[in-house]
């Protein structure tokens, strides 16, 4: 069982003397202790759009304090709270606190991004002999997913249960010809926040007609905390030996290149700014790596990132075969976040599992077709350490 209870965080608050740092009860609980010790999650309104359709916002917490808080308005997460090794937790990724910024217009900050994550060379594709055709909104590309993607849209919630913790799951159905893609695609987004400190993120999805399908969160991390300062110093590992290169409106060429001797080489820990002045393109990172994937439907790791200074250590396993490096490269300091503080170029990292940019015209790359009778199903954990 999981509370709707907007009082339950001060009633959790008041059980830090019945822990020990490991989460063990060190004294008799009452039942509703014992609640939070399972972990739980609670609704709260957070706005209405510009359409008057109201948004929610739940807030997960686990029986170690670690807290998410994801809304309805694209599924998106705001708040990543995590522990660094001395004990003191700190928001973990960009975000505002109000609806009314997110409205306003912003580079995809924990938003679930579709029908087509990633970019779309030329906002054009065929499938079966017909070519279709999408919104351009990113050069001359179509980017995540259109110009309304599903970052842009109010999904249904309820809270579901689940062996692994509070989990909410985010409903969408996508009609059939939204930003030009073909099908009813019926989406679902499923947030779990676990007591290993793990949030996981399960998508699944059916269409009645064949489409192209590639979802992701795009969470912008800084294991510093929210606002402070740049990544660059964060060391970061990728388990690939592979990158697709781009060419120079960021389309792959098609092209499979090994990372050795290049700046893309993350197979050993490197310091993220160590080499970002010589990134292919010449702007800092924002490519898809090749992952080693022992098996399609494995759940394996496929990046570390950690902050040396407060030690927090972010781990992400998937079951993608892609995930794209992205150095926050177009922050310039005009956006102001929940902390009060300026985004500034580099201040935050985007790790987006996935498949491959511009799939659809690549016929070497994985496939992201869906036809009817499928169904497209991935997973992705993100886990937070401290050391």
């Amino acid at each position: 069982m999981y509370a709707r209870n907007p009082f339950l965080p001060l009633a959790f608050a008041a059980l830090t003397p019945f822990f020990t740092p490991a989460g063990h009860a060190a004294a008799k609980l009452t039942p509703g202790q014992q609640l939070a010790m399972q972990g739980y999650v609670y609704v709260e309104p957070f706005g209405k759009t510009k359409d008057g359709e109201a948004v929610e916002i739940y807030t997960f917490k686990n029986a170690h304090g670690v807290t998410a808080r994801v809304m309805t308005y694209g599924a998106t997460l705001t708040e990543m709270h995590v522990p660094d090794k001395a004990g003191n937790f700190a928001d973990v990724t960009l975000g505002f606190s109000d609806l009314a910024s997110y409205l306003k217009g912003h580079p995809f900050f924990g938003s679930t991004t579709g029908r087509y994550a990633n970019r779309i060379a030329g906002g054009r594709f065929t499938l079966n002999g017909k070519e279709y055709k999408l919104a351009v909104n990113n050069g001359p590309n179509s980017l995540h997913g259109g110009l309304k993607g599903f970052d842009k849209v109010v999904w249904k919630a309820k809270e579901i249960e689940s062996h692994r913790g509070p989990a909410v799951q985010f409903d969408y159905v996508s009609a059939d010809g939204e930003e030009g893609y073909p099908g009813k695609l019926t989406v679902s987004v499923v947030y779990t926040l676990t007591n290993d400190n793990e949030l996981r993120i399960d998508y699944r999805a059916e269409t009645d007609k064949p489409t192209v399908v590639n979802l992701t969160n795009h969470a912008y991390w800084n294991l510093a905390g929210d606002g402070e300062g740049t990544i660059l110093d964060h060391h970061l590992q990728v388990l690939a030996t592979q990158f697709t290169p781009v060419d120079d409106t960021s389309i792959p060429t098609g092209e499979l290149k090994n990372v050795e001797g290049t700046p893309m080489d993350f197979l050993r820990p490197q310091a993220i700014g160590a080499r970002i002045a010589q990134a292919p393109n010449g702007n800092g990172y924002d490519h898809n790596f090749v992952l080693r994937k022992s098996d399609t439907n494995t759940l394996d790791l496929a990046a570390t990132v950690k902050d040396p200074k407060s030690g927090r250590v972010m781990q992400i396993f998937t079951t993608e075969p892609g995930i794209q490096l992205y150095t926050a490269n177009h922050l310039d300091g005009s956006l102001t976040g929940k902390s009060g503080k300026k985004y500034v170029k580099n201040g935050a990292f985007c790790l987006e599992t996935q498949h491959y940019p511009d799939s659809p015209n690549k016929p070497n790359f994985p496939s992201t077709v869906l036809r009817p009778g499928e169904v497209y199903a991935t997973t992705t954990v993100h886990r937070f350490l401290a050391e």
